[in-house]
């Protein structure tokens, strides 16, 4: 961390209520996509609250820790172990029917944010560490690190011509796209987020949209999710409701936190980066550029070909895996 942190919550655990017999990843047909490939080989970066240890994330690795001790193993929000359950969590028929997309895929975990911490000394203000900074590291680490697919499900945002000094993030996420040839996949930002609606808003990183894939939330319809924030940098879609992925605690799974259903452009993003992590190992020749429009061209295009809420549509696995252009 760049100043001393210290906890100021108790930990969030997601829980699993009652449950159902079908998953947020259904309607993917997964299965065919897996005839392919399953991702083995592919580094995907998890830049979230940190990602606790699972028996279902085996190649689990710590990339570093800008919130407190640590190397990006130990999650107290809950959020970023969700988040790479999504991307690579491995089978468990004996279990569940829940697999992450990119189950033969290792997951990174670098802690960059938290809402359980804050700065020591500084109690009295809003919890919370992590910021565009920081952010901007951790892009780095991860590239560094040799991450094929980069997951950033958090966002920062402003009203349009205000300050919001992100230029190092702007040159980190250049980095790594283009000296690295990293996939770097973002959550578009939810509506409740805090960042109001009543003037334009600029959400980063997807404002630096030729470095990013955005990516927007759709329910198990295919419809844009009455939270997802709409932006001319949104570029597809993908399922963002009734989410089911892994807990912080023990083996457990989770589909609820603090008693709400888990949603979010945030557990939207992972799948694309699991997708991702997929079409890199089937094409590893492919440039980042290449992977993010063979995501968006097979896309299920909206009519008029794209709009604001889910860019180029809901995406397509098999299709982008099938064939070279």
């Amino acid at each position: 961390p760049p100043h001393p942190t210290v906890q100021t919550a108790v930990c969030t655990v997601p829980t699993s209520g009652p449950g159902g017999a079908t998953t947020q990843l259904d309607g993917l047909d997964l299965a065919a996509a897996w005839a392919l490939t399953r991702g083995a080989g592919q580094r995907v970066a998890v830049i979230d609250s940190g990602v606790a240890a699972h028996r279902r994330l085996p190649g689990l690795r710590g990339g570093g820790d800008y919130v407190s001790t640590g190397d990006g193993t130990r999650d107290c929000d809950g959020h970023g172990t969700l988040v790479a359950g999504i991307i690579a969590a491995a089978a468990d028929p004996a279990a569940d029917r829940f697999s992450g997309v990119a189950p033969l895929a290792t997951v990174i975990g670098i802690r960059q944010s938290s809402t359980r911490f804050g700065n020591a000394g500084d109690r009295a203000e809003a919890p919370g560490v992590g910021d565009v900074d920081t952010l901007a590291k951790a892009v780095r680490t991860a590239a560094d690190l040799g991450a094929s697919v980069i997951n950033i499900s958090a966002v920062a945002c402003r009203p349009a011509g205000s300050g919001l000094d992100d230029r190092a993030l702007g040159a980190a996420l250049a980095y790594a796209v283009e000296a690295k040839g990293s996939v770097v996949v973002a959550a578009a930002g939810n509506t409740d987020d805090g960042c109001g609606t009543d003037e334009p808003v600029i959400v980063t990183p997807p404002w630096y949209d030729d470095y990013v894939l955005t990516v927007g939330s759709v329910d198990a319809r295919g419809r844009a999710s009455a939270f997802t924030r709409p932006g001319p940098w949104v570029d597809v879609a993908a399922p963002g409701e009734a989410v089911l992925s892994l807990s912080t605690v023990g083996d457990a799974m989770a589909d609820t936190v603090d008693g709400s259903p888990i949603r979010g452009t945030s557990f939207a993003a992972p799948v694309v980066s699991g997708v991702a992590a997929l079409i890199r190992a089937r094409f590893p020749q492919w440039t980042p550029r290449q992977v993010m429009d063979r995501i968006k061209d097979t896309a299920h295009h909206p009519p008029g070909g794209r709009d604001d809420f889910v860019g180029a549509g809901l995406i397509d696995p098999v299709a982008a895996l099938s064939s070279e252009p």
